[in-house]
């Protein structure tokens, strides 16, 4: 018998109260039945996005929701700043190209951020940027973004929103839309929120609703103003996938009987223990700014970061993702994301030690383990 653990980035696991949710049968959309959970739905995201702005739910995964961001405020011809210090920052600066809207990017290495004092720069150098496109956490390289700082630079700056990719972030690093200045937040089922893949989410500051009555750029199903219209009566446009619904609605009551708050702090307890456990097997963190959604390690010389992740993958059933890009073979990532506790970052880890061993890395096994336990101390 094998049983795996999945310690990725997203998917995440699901609760089984969640699944057996998604289970229930089916449910007609256009119903007083329905409508009544995806108000509720509507509602207790809120606090998970610490917003009182609406949240709207599209059936996509989370690029739909960064298409839609893109789509919906912005028009051709509009020049956007966006920081490329990895995969998924990197998606911004497509998706605008793809729209026709000018991309002033900003190079920065992997496992970097870019620093506050630079955003300001180049806003105060072209006000005519409309928006400021950036990941809370930069998933492919296990980096969280400085939130707050890009927000009390862009809040008084009429003519320029900033937009945040908080799709592996939301629930495990702190965001604070409304306290910060955040004008659209985007994310996803798969990761924090306990879901399978297949929802995706924005919430939306009034500031940005103004951007949107300018925009001229094409969008169909991803219409965020026929969207709105449509959960003023707890509704969607078009047919939503029900089951997710209402598996969404089952695991937001878990969150929220945690509270947002409680759920930051095990992911930060859990990110803690994970980094801790790392360096004390003399692993290096990719990371100058690790998140608490996922840690980033360095594959140590004379590994095969592949047939790495392949023996945890194969031989001890711990899923971890590998690099991407440049990275593919040079770090792993293991999530302590969504449905997680303490044993699960001690499996992830004593599988590690196992797998270095066998790959020939001088390693004392129970190292990490005890370095991890000693912390949740």
């Amino acid at each position: 018998m094998r049983k795996v653990y999945l310690m990725t980035p997203g998917p995440t696991p699901v609760p089984d109260s969640v699944r057996r949710t998604e289970a229930q049968e089916m449910i007609h959309h256009r119903t007083k039945e329905h409508s009544a959970i995806f108000g509720k739905i509507s509602e207790n995201l809120k606090p998970i996005f610490k917003t009182k702005n609406p949240v709207l739910t599209f059936t996509s995964s989370g690029t739909g929701a960064m298409e839609g961001a893109v789509a919906n405020m912005l028009s051709a011809g509009d020049r956007a700043l966006v920081p490329i210090a990895g995969k998924f920052s990197e998606r911004w600066a497509e998706i605008c190209k793809a729209y026709g809207v000018e991309v002033v990017s900003i190079d920065i290495e992997w496992g970097d951020v870019a620093e506050p004092k630079i955003i300001k720069e180049y806003l105060d150098k072209d006000p005519g940027i409309k928006a400021v496109f950036v990941p809370l956490c930069e998933t492919s390289t296990g980096t969280v973004f400085p939130i707050k700082e890009y927000g009390e630079i862009v809040r008084n700056r009429a003519d320029t929103i900033l937009v945040v990719d908080a799709i592996s972030g939301l629930g495990a690093c702190d965001i604070q839309n409304d306290e910060w200045g955040v004008d659209i937040c985007v994310s996803a089922s798969q990761k924090g929120l306990m879901l399978p893949p297949g929802l995706a989410f924005a919430s939306v500051s009034d500031k940005a609703w103004r951007f949107a009555e300018q925009s001229n750029l094409p969008k169909y199903y991803f219409n965020w103003k026929k969207a709105l219209k449509s959960l003023e009566k707890a509704d969607t446009p078009y047919t939503p996938a029900v089951s997710l619904i209402l598996a969404l609605n089952e695991s937001l009551k878990m969150l929220n009987e945690e509270g947002i708050d409680g759920v930051l702090s095990r992911h930060s307890m859990l990110a803690d223990a994970t980094r801790t456990a790392m360096r004390a097997l003399g692993l290096e963190l990719f990371s100058k700014y690790p998140a608490n959604a996922v840690t980033a390690v360095k594959v140590p010389d004379g590994i095969d970061g592949i047939e790495l992740k392949n023996t945890l993958d194969k031989k001890y059933g711990v899923k971890v993702a590998g690099g991407q890009a440049h990275l593919k073979g040079k770090i792993f990532r293991i999530a302590h994301l969504g449905y997680m506790e303490k044993f699960d970052v001690i499996i992830a880890i004593s599988a590690v030690e196992l797998t270095l061993k066998d790959l020939g890395y001088p390693v004392e096994l129970g190292r990490g383990v005890r370095a991890a336990e000693e912390r949740f101390e």
